[in-house]
């Protein structure tokens, strides 16, 4: 068989090809990139506090590490499978939410027998005797920008059967972060320097008596098998008003899905709204084109002549949801000329080191922080003015209408760039200007015509 140049060529590429596709089919990997967020994760630091006989007390604290993502009502659940014969005998700030099966023990019963326990946040309200510092807040944590003094989540363990010095103890394994659903991949718990805890006056350090950290990176692939937002676009220079596009986050199929979605005039809508599966934190939307939970809405609303302003509006088509802390991420390229904004907080992010071109925004606590469920008061809005940089500043091509948004750490789908309300062609106007001249220059003339 004659094997020119050229088949090797052939072959060569053919086989690269295969490779790749079978080291992607094959591929499983713990870490998550988010461009916007490129350092952000969430991680839990399990420090041993004091030996007992048969095992140790540890403070587990997950810290929010991520930006702009938080994790919202009903909370997160921690999970993990012990390495030896490890229970539970205790908790404080936190509870498993099975027991397990503990009838080997006689007279006291640990909290938990099971080999993989998974552990939830104890709710507002719970006594004083069974808190700790950063605990039962039902599982919500706030992102680091947004409230860093909420951004962590604390619970207290008193773990037996487990060793009772740095030798003999074992690191659990398979941790699990559900906030509440999938989405995050925790990697393995490795063994760190011990945590320092430095006295309120200042004048003492202790530290743990063996600290193990685990980082948990957020996917928004594994997290929903559809969007959660969308975007639509306006602009005063253009009638066309840009719509989600259709099938957004899923298509209106009440033939096969009944209760897919919920028609606003329906005169059962209360019923549904208020029936016993209100506590299910499925999305229940409101019955529209796109079908997407959360829609945000960019207005270029007016120009001047050195700046130009935007309205940014937030509408929440979800019935079951109330969006707490709700955040929004924006990128466009003027942001570095933001002048002023209305009823919103700000801080700018810069993921691209000296490149200012990506804004985060929130609700003003306690006036527009709490994003209401689907109905007349279900949104929220502001105003952007922008200064005008005569170097870049364009209403040409889409320039106007931002690159990427990101509502509470989910990147919304935009309108295809085609769509876009289109600036109107200059020759047209000037034609339009040019017709309207010569009509208002043949009324004068007549009309002196007539007069005279």
């Amino acid at each position: 068989m004659d094997f020119g140049f050229g088949s090797v060529s052939k072959y060569t590429t053919i086989a690269i090809v295969l490779v790749i596709l079978l080291s992607w089919s094959n591929f499983t990997s713990t870490e998550a990139y988010d461009p916007l967020d490129p350092n952000g994760n969430i991680t839990i630091k399990w420090d041993i506090m004091n030996w007992t006989p048969d095992g140790y007390v540890a403070v587990v604290t997950m810290y929010n590490f991520q930006q702009y993502r938080h994790i919202q009502a009903p909370g997160w659940s921690l999970g993990w499978t012990w390495a030896k014969k490890e229970v539970i005998w205790a908790m404080i700030g936190g509870q498993t939410t099975e027991q397990g099966d503990c009838s080997r023990f006689k007279g006291n019963i640990p909290h938990c027998c099971k080999k993989d326990p998974t552990v939830v946040d104890l709710l507002p309200g719970t006594p004083y005797n069974l808190q700790i510092a950063n605990c039962c807040k039902g599982g919500v944590i706030n992102s680091w920008v947004q409230d860093p003094a909420t951004a962590a989540s604390s619970f207290q363990v008193s773990v037996g059967q487990a060793g009772t010095t740095n030798k003999t103890v074992r690191v659990p394994k398979n941790f699990t972060l559900k906030a509440p659903g999938p989405g995050y991949t925790c990697g393995p718990a490795k063994v760190g320097k011990s945590t320092k805890f430095y006295a309120q006056d200042g004048r003492r350090v202790t530290q743990a008596m063996m600290t193990w950290n685990v980082t948990c990176t957020y996917s928004q692939f594994l997290a929903q098998k559809t969007p959660t937002c969308c975007v639509s676009l306006s602009s005063f220079y253009n009638d066309t008003i840009v719509p989600c596009p259709t099938c957004t986050c899923g298509c209106q199929n009440n033939s096969t899905q009944p209760g897919s979605c919920v028609d606003p005039k329906s005169p059962y809508l209360a019923s549904v709204v208020s029936s016993p599966s209100k506590n299910n934190y499925a999305p229940l939307v409101q019955c529209t084109s796109h079908m997407c939970p959360i829609r945000i809405h960019w207005h270029v609303k007016l120009n001047y002549k050195e700046y130009w302003r935007v309205k940014v509006t937030i509408t929440n088509f979800n019935y079951r949801m109330n969006y707490t802390q709700w955040n929004l991420v924006i990128q466009h390229p003027n942001f570095d000329n933001l002048t002023q904004l209305f009823s919103f907080m700000y801080k700018p992010l810069t993921p691209y080191a000296a490149i200012n071109d990506t804004a985060m925004l929130w609700g003003v606590k306690f006036y527009n922080d709490l994003l209401m469920q689907a109905g007349p008061l279900g949104n929220v809005q502001s105003e952007l003015l922008f200064q005008k940089d005569t170097s870049t500043f364009t209403f040409e091509k889409g320039w106007a209408f931002p690159r990427r948004i990101y509502f509470n750490g989910d990147n919304c789908v935009m309108p295809p760039p085609d769509a876009y309300p289109f600036l109107p062609n200059t020759s047209s106007r000037q034609k339009i200007s040019l017709l309207r001249l010569m009509m208002a220059l043949l009324l004068s003339l007549a009309f002196f015509v007539a007069c005279v």
